[in-house]
């Protein structure tokens, strides 16, 4: 066998192993919760502990046989690959999968918000050394989003497609990307998730009950369609490196940067769709300090959500956790992951490393991994992405775009606006 089956065979092990893990169905609260809560007015805890986890939503898997299965990959990749780059990868992710089942073992208990924090990052993290942190990020960008509030160029969006509707009209639209083939990407509607919608790996859910604006099927179609479906296929279809195709948190930043980045750059992002980015910062800086759920439900209430949105923002901070034992800190991922892809994009067009853009989107990978896959790209061990977003297709108008950027970011903007006062007023 040579190297480049080896490197399948042991991608296509951690593929395997990971399967069963899943986040975001282990940490999630069901219906009766809320029921239970509304019955008693919103005004007791949710009533979500350990036993809640374990009797509800009891893990897919066996931790420890799992665990012990990436111990042994681990040991198999350092055998056959030594310290290659590849090797170093699959490495990287296995004990990355090992942590997340910690994670998941300690659901309901304090350690859950310390182990999210490790994988996912926490309010207090600074975005460089000496920098700001993502809590005063998100308390800035919270001030500028007020100053352009409530205006008449941001009317509010009717609800103009049932669900039904809206799985035609999006199914339509992706077609521009993935082609009119009905088996490469479907949509199609669920009655189980939370969300509005859910992506993965060659669907997009939607929510049948929720009707959907023109803007939220925009949005969809560039955010799920675009960036989290294109990535998931273009893993798969690696030839060797097929762990490509499925994520980690570390890669979760990047994914979640990538989609706010191109819904930014498209044009079909809002001030009220960044706003519920910045709350949710908010709220998880805010359980980080000792707010409890019901602290946090109210806080949204008084900032203008009904109960029922205002419910389910509290429940994204704190599931996985308990109404008083701190946050799940994902949700800090959006504005993390889009301040990291921003800033590599910058990098890329100074340092004329245009070329290094599409590997973005050549599957599920952290930022941090960028260099290494240049690498293996260079030496035929991954293969470039299939489907690209059109601003990623085409990069002259995104490096324009760039280089602009990084010019305007060089001029201190006190200074403008102290030249340029007057003019608006």
């Amino acid at each position: 066998m040579n190297q480049r089956e080896v490197i399948r065979e042991l991608s296509d092990d951690l593929v395997a192993l990971q399967r069963p893990i899943r986040v975001l169905d282990a940490v999630a609260w069901g219906d009766e919760v809320a029921a239970q809560s509304f019955a008693a007015g919103a005004s007791a805890q949710p009533l979500v502990t350990a036993d809640y986890y374990k009797d509800q939503r009891p893990l897919r898997f066996e931790p420890s046989e799992v665990r012990a299965g990436f111990h042994d990959l681990e040991a198999r990749v350092k055998r056959r690959l030594g310290g290659s780059v590849v090797g170093g990868m699959l490495v990287g992710r296995a004990v990355e999968y090992r942590r997340v089942i910690d994670l998941l073992e300690a659901r309901g208990t304090p350690e859950f918000t310390r182990i999210s924090t490790e994988l996912y990052g926490g309010a207090t993290d600074e975005i460089h050394p000496g920098g700001p942190t993502l809590s005063s990020l998100g308390h800035g960008l919270s001030e500028a989003l007020a100053n352009i509030a409530g205006g008449d160029w941001e009317p509010p969006e009717d609800q103009t497609y049932s669900a039904l509707d809206a799985v035609a009209v999006l199914q339509e639209r992706l077609s521009g990307l993935f082609g009119s083939d009905d088996d490469a990407v479907r949509v199609m509607l669920d009655d189980g998730i939370v969300a509005d919608a859910a992506a993965g790996a060659d669907y997009i859910k939607l929510r049948e009950d929720v009707r959907f604006s023109h803007r939220d099927l925009r949005v969809l179609e560039v955010h799920e369609g675009w960036v989290h479906v294109s990535t998931s296929l273009n893993g798969r279809q690696q030839p060797w490196c097929t762990f490509l195709g499925k994520g980690t948190p570390s890669t979760t930043s990047t994914q979640e940067g990538l989609a706010v980045f191109t819904e930014v750059t498209t044009l079909s992002s809002t001030p009220n769709r960044l706003r519920k980015i910045t709350r949710r910062m908010t709220a998880i800086s805010m359980a980080e300090h000792g707010a409890t759920f019901l602290d946090v439900f109210r806080w949204f209430v008084d900032q203008g959500l009904d109960f029922n949105a205002a419910w389910s923002s509290s429940v994204r901070v704190f599931r996985g956790s308990t109404p008083a034992d701190g946050p799940f800190t994902k949700d800090l991922v959006y504005s993390r992951g889009f301040i990291e892809v921003y800033n590599v994009i910058r990098l890329a067009v100074r340092r004329g490393l245009l070329d290094r853009l599409p590997l973005l989107f050549v599957g599920k990978l952290a930022i941090r991994d960028l260099g290494m896959l240049a690498q293996l790209y260079d030496e035929g061990l991954v293969s470039g992405p299939t489907y690209l977003p059109p601003q990623v297709a085409d990069l002259s108008a995104l490096a324009a775009w760039m280089a602009y950027s990084n010019l305007l970011n060089g001029l201190d903007l006190e200074t403008v606006e102290a030249e340029l006062d007057g003019v608006l007023f």
